[in-house]
């Protein structure tokens, strides 16, 4: 049971760091395309933040569409907030062939 609890906060405090650098890239990208609304895209983070944790317990998965569903209800145009390497870090390298996956497995 040890392991378990051991394992539950280390994945836990992973998520965590994870929402936290997903928070400043956010933050970033919207106080570039609104610099006079700082303290209200920091409000918006932290509120859409807490209602991602409520959700799931994978909060930087639901993170972004929360922030640009609030930041369209205050009637602002959505902002590009996509980063490449949020799913493929640099380096990462694609098998460049014109089969499908599937064919590659066989």
């Amino acid at each position: 049971m040890k392991t378990d609890t051991q394992s539950a906060a280390v994945f836990l405090q992973t998520v965590s760091v994870a929402v936290a650098h997903l928070k400043q890239r956010l933050q970033r990208d919207y106080e570039q395309a609104y610099p006079d609304l700082r303290e209200i895209i920091h409000l918006v983070l932290d509120e859409e933040e807490a209602n991602a944790w409520e959700l799931s317990l994978f909060p930087h998965l639901l993170l972004p569409d929360l922030v640009d569903a609030h930041i369209t209800n205050l009637n602002l145009p959505s902002v590009e907030t996509k980063h490449d390497d949020v799913f493929a870090p640099r380096g990462f390298h694609r098998i460049e062939t014109g089969q499908p996956a599937f064919a590659l497995c066989g």
